[in-house]
């Protein structure tokens, strides 16, 4: 082997960001929501799947099932999952008796405070959440269990020992187990390098990406032995890498690089929205853009919300080292499952984040960024999120993310004071999951299928998006984040058809624009470019 080779990553390298040998968002990052999610999620499909490993890989080889609480490991690993529980049980011992007693102490004062003082409260708290919690009443005198999210970071729950990235071959698309019902085991076939996330070093190995080092300096940054080499020099290339071309031209160019993810370059500045950026399987796949294609400086990074295919841990640490500024929505710091963006960032090693509230404005050369709020898509439930109004000399871009248009005063209003806004980018998945499929894991008490079926993360359907585009003047839309990219299975736990409901809607509203005369209409998939 040439000594003197230069390598970087491969196209088709993956590397996702587990915790605890389960891919990381915030619900397993976060200690408290984590807790939570462990102990009535994980732990319980763990159990099951040692019951019956056959049920479940049966159930997750069905199209219809996806997405569904099933261990996709096989049987020849039973005796690897039984060991994961039984260490989950050591391990996370003490954050697993946290959640019972967060669970427990909120339905007690459920159950007896009914306006009088709280204060009498604090002396009976479990110890587990002495220290962390503040009991409140909300304005109806309904009782609070407030957990501080910054000093559960600075406790035992958090562990920063259990985090690592998994490097791996992406042979195709549709390759990877379900991210929230199936743990990354260790194979013959990937890396493991076990490291915080916020160390400087994983910068190192990101910035492979586009800058080759010798296997020697790559093997020394991932702490691997010579006995390794033949495992890694799988994931790696010798050929160059491709430059990203900048854009240089009058206007803006924007660029959809998949979901919610947009790139908008302007007058040297990159603007990068939701980014859930793919790598290119060995095995081929759909066109699209990839992190080659993005320009080496991105000056910020807006982040609309806190799902797990917005806030992707896996592209945001891929690309941190390129980022100047990230951008997030300010949370209430009064409900646990309310996760702070600013507090995941810090953790994550970003070292400039920003906090945004409803129109507040970043400035930029020939433009500028305003936070607008948006309703909706959150099964009814208090988050931070935040829409994106982008100016770009003249133009009006509004990143409308997965907005439920339910009351369009509230964009008539933006408008009262930011003019019309002439192009749209919406989020239609007008069907959206029920409140027990994320969320139910988090609640102290649930409400019954019938009220869970109805309260769903959905975004706007035809109707709704028309009178959004109608309050706002626009004159041109296109349709994104609608979990239609066959990389996006694993996470979305979408099987998209042709004729679909979503579809069904989008098409209806397109119908119309062009009928109104839009200048341009249009869903968008795979990779896209728009010159403005």
């Amino acid at each position: 082997m040439n000594d003197r080779a230069l390598y970087r990553l491969a196209d088709s390298t993956a590397v996702e960001a587990l915790v605890d040998h389960w891919v990381a968002w915030p619900h397993t990052f976060s200690p408290v929501p984590y807790s939570l999610h462990m102990l009535n999620y994980q732990k319980k499909n763990l159990t099951s799947y040692l019951q019956n490993p056959e049920i479940h890989l049966k159930s997750s080889a069905n199209p219809k099932l996806l997405g569904g609480p099933f261990v996709n490991v096989p049987i020849d690993r039973v005796a690897d999952i039984a060991k994961m529980l039984d260490r989950m049980g050591g391990e996370h011992a003490e954050s697993l008796q946290m959640a019972e007693d967060l669970i427990a102490f909120q339905n007690l004062l459920d159950r007896e405070a009914i306006g009088q003082s709280l204060e009498v409260y604090y002396p009976l708290l479990p110890k587990s959440l002495r220290g962390y919690v503040e009991l409140l009443y909300d304005y109806n005198n309904r009782p609070i269990v407030r957990c501080i999210e910054s000093l559960f970071y600075k406790s035992r729950h958090y562990k920063k020992h259990l985090q690592s990235l998994r490097l791996f071959t992406q042979t195709h698309d549709r390759a990877r187990a379900y991210y929230m019902s199936t743990p990354r085991l260790p194979d013959d076939d990937s890396v493991s390098w076990q490291i915080p996330f916020a160390e400087s070093a994983v910068d190192e190995l990101f910035k492979l990406d586009s800058q080759p080092q010798s296997l020697g300096y790559i093997r020394e940054v991932l702490g691997l032995d010579a006995c390794d080499e033949d495992k890694l020099i799988r994931l790696l290339t010798e050929q160059s890498a491709r430059s990203a071309e900048s854009w240089q031209g009058q206007g803006a160019r924007v660029r959809y690089l998949g979901h919610a993810g947009v790139l908008i370059e302007t007058a040297g500045i990159a603007v990068l929205v939701d980014p859930f950026i793919a790598v290119k399987p060995s095995q081929g796949g759909i066109d699209r853009y990839s992190f080659q294609d993005l320009p080496a400086h991105i000056d910020y990074v807006l982040i609309t919300h806190v799902h797990h295919d917005h806030y992707v841990f896996e592209t945001l640490l891929r690309l941190r080292h390129k980022i100047g500024c990230l951008v997030v929505p300010k949370s209430s710091g009064i409900f646990y499952a309310d996760i702070s963006m600013k507090l995941l960032a810090r953790e994550l090693g970003f070292q400039q984040v920003v906090e945004v509230d409803p129109l507040d404005s970043i400035s930029f050369t020939g433009g500028e960024i305003v936070a607008v709020p948006f309703l909706g898509e959150h099964n009814d439930l208090p988050f931070a999120k935040s829409a994106y109004l982008v100016r770009v000399g003249n133009r009006k871009l509004l990143f409308a993310a997965d907005s439920n248009c339910l009351d369009k005063h509230m964009y008539q209003n933006l408008c009262a004071e930011y003019g019309p806004i002439d192009t749209v980018f919406l989020g239609m998945e007008c069907i959206g999951a029920p409140l027990s499929w994320v969320y139910g894991a988090l609640l102290p008490k649930l409400p019954d299928h019938k009220h869970c079926q109805a309260r769903r993360s959905n975004g706007s359907n035809a109707e709704g998006a028309l009178q959004l585009l109608d309050a706002v003047g626009a004159c041109r839309v296109y349709v994104y984040a609608i979990g239609r990219e066959p990389w996006l299975q694993y996470f979305m736990a979408l099987e998209p058809e042709d004729d679909d409901a979503y579809i069904r809607e989008i098409n209806k509203m397109l119908a119309v624009c062009h009928e109104l005369g839009f200048s341009d209409a249009r869903r968008l998939y795979g990779r896209d470019e728009i010159f403005m």
